[in-house]
């Protein structure tokens, strides 16, 4: 058996992993929990956890959440299981908050193989050692799997390196559980200290700590919701840290007992945050950027937004729908494999499933695609074949569009191409441009319409009005057709909302809505979309930073945005 190989769950006992989840960013979960997790068979673990680590365990998966509200009343007897959407979710036991350890047991003892995690790292966690004891008293097989703890990570997010190369003292402290002896180590030390805590304790954390000789004027960074897109960070000193909280109006508030992690020290590099702070100062760092595409359409593109700090939110405008009449599609299928056509071009992902489904209801496969020529437009189109088991033979070496497509298309020659039709599917309100640039290239063109569109259903209120409120900081406009949706489905954009448009056509879709268009692609790729914005974005912290203000999101900007805000 590999090291990295878990070792098989019996009938008698199963397995338990460990796993630590970090301080909040999924994309620091190490790769050991990645497999850890895509082979388990029960989730057990807070809700905030379970939202890091949900995405990367398998379809059926039992969720046991093990937060105080989740618990079942006394009484209630076994806890009953609900599949939704292909996960399962069972109410925990009745039991104190994270004691998960008759939990992990229950499904350790049926065979299961159980992943218990943690956030930030188990060998930090108060409770994890407890459950670790009894599966060794039961007999039930268990490892670790060590994640980044929030008093490590947070800090490199926040730009705050924790030595410098004089290789000062680093010390931990949980000032929920410090004790005076240990506030006087640390009060006496010259090292950096690492304090986790909770934002309406970290003023009387400061004065323990000058209390035990450190001096007022000691740099401090505190930062709350570290590693994630909500993440925000104050320095100030130990002397001036609560008159700071106060002046950025976060206290009081009825979310002052969330975590945080301070940094004290000379050397801690607090003082040079402007420096090093590379999240927080991402191009779009918090902005909540709409999608009006489905979350297959913009997978990419939302892991582009995500490297830029923002948070993508998606939002169909469109629907996909089978064609009224089936049968010019089944007469095109069916030619595929009888040798009519000489090539088959798809111009989106949705044509590409559209064949597909068409192919499993015959009983085909890739292998009916051998001898024909396949052609396809757009990065996202061509992963779908490749998917599907078929390299495409051409894809634009330019403008991913039907004119990109047609610029790289070669004509009809009559002694090199044994036959000289194409088959085209598509949407059946797509333009005519690729039609007629084939057959002005010799070619006959089998136009077929694969797949309907039509509007989507409107979200949910939340979102309806978010999107008409000012709570999105930007919308990208990918085509015409999600302007009129988006308006048609969920109404007009706030005019403090950066509106982004992939080119000339949606831009003036956009403007006869009465949007004011902010920015516009270089070129149609909804890539070099996201990159624009994110030119926007920089541009604007760079001009509040050269002001002297403060940076914010355009969302900050409506009325009452900045009341709001201080009381989350």
């Amino acid at each position: 058996m590999s090291p990295t190989t878990l070792p098989a769950a019996g009938p008698e006992h199963g397995h338990v992993t460990f796993l630590g989840a970090g301080p909040g960013d999924p994309g620091l979960l190490t790769l050991r929990a990645v497999e850890a997790l895509s082979r388990a068979d029960v989730l057990v673990a807070e809700h905030e956890v379970l939202d890091v680590i949900r995405t990367h365990a398998r379809q059926g998966v039992s969720v046991v959440p093990t937060d105080a509200s989740s618990m079942s009343p006394p009484g209630t007897g076994t806890p009953q299981l609900t599949v939704v959407d292909g996960t399962s979710t069972t109410a925990a036991a009745p039991s104190p908050a994270r004691d998960a350890a008759h939990l992990v047991m229950e499904a350790a003892r049926s065979g299961r193989r159980v992943v218990r995690a943690v956030s930030g790292d188990p060998g930090l966690d108060t409770y994890a050692a407890e459950e670790m004891l009894a599966c060794a008293s039961a007999g039930v097989p268990f490892e670790v799997v060590p994640g980044v703890a929030a008093a490590v990570g947070v800090p490199a997010y926040a730009g705050v390196p924790l030595r410098d190369a004089q290789g000062a003292d680093v010390r931990f402290v949980d000032a929920r559980t410090a004790s005076d002896r240990c506030w006087t180590e640390v009060g006496a030390s010259d090292g950096t200290v690492v304090v986790s805590t909770t934002l309406d304790s970290v003023a009387a954390a400061a004065g323990e700590l000058v209390s035990a000789g450190r001096k007022p004027d000691t740099p401090l960074s505190v930062t709350v919701a570290g590693t994630t897109t909500r993440q925000r960070t104050w320095t100030a000193t130990l002397g001036t840290i609560a008159q700071t909280l106060k002046q950025a109006k976060v206290l009081p508030s009825p979310d002052g007992g969330r975590p945080v992690i301070a940094v004290v020290g000379e050397r801690s590099a607090a003082a040079r945050r402007d420096q090093l702070s590379w999240f927080e100062s991402k191009p779009l760092f918090g902005w909540k950027v709409l999608v009006p595409r489905t979350k297959e359409q913009a997978a990419s593109l939302s892991d582009q937004l995500r490297s830029y700090g923002a948070v993508p939110h998606e939002v169909p405008t469109i629907a996909v729908e089978p064609p009224r009449t089936p049968q010019q599609m089944e007469r095109a299928v069916k030619g595929l494999v009888t040798g009519r056509y000489e090539w088959i071009a798809f111009t989106s992902v949705n044509a590409v499933k559209a064949v597909r489904e068409k192919f499993e209801e015959y009983g085909l496969d890739a292998r009916a695609f051998a001898g024909i020529k396949v052609a396809a437009v757009g990065e996202q189109t061509a992963k779908a074949l490749v998917a599907f088991g078929v390299k495409p033979d051409l894809v634009p070496s330019g403008e991913q569009s039907a004119a990109g497509l047609l610029e790289d298309w070669p004509p009809y020659d009559p002694v090199f191409d044994p036959i000289d039709r194409v088959f085209l599917p598509r949407a059946d309100i797509a333009t005519e441009t690729l039609v007629a640039g084939l057959i002005e290239l010799g070619w006959e063109v089998d136009d077929v319409t694969a797949y309907r569109t039509v509007r989507a259903s409107p979200p949910p209120a939340e979102t309806r009005e978010a999107i008409k409120g000012g709570g999105f900081d930007a919308v990208l406009f990918t085509s015409s057709s999600t302007v009129r949706n988006l308006v048609g489905i969920a109404g007009k954009p706030h005019n403090v909302t950066v509106i982004a448009c992939i080119g000339p056509a949606t831009a003036k879709t956009a403007e006869e809505h009465g949007l004011r268009v902010d920015v516009m692609a270089p070129e149609p790729s909804v890539h070099k979309l996201a990159e624009a914005l994110a030119d926007f974005g920089l541009k604007r912290r760079a001009a509040a930073l050269e002001a002297g203000d403060p940076v914010t999101r355009p969302s900050e900007r409506r009325p009452g945005a900045r009341r709001r805000r201080s009381t989350t």
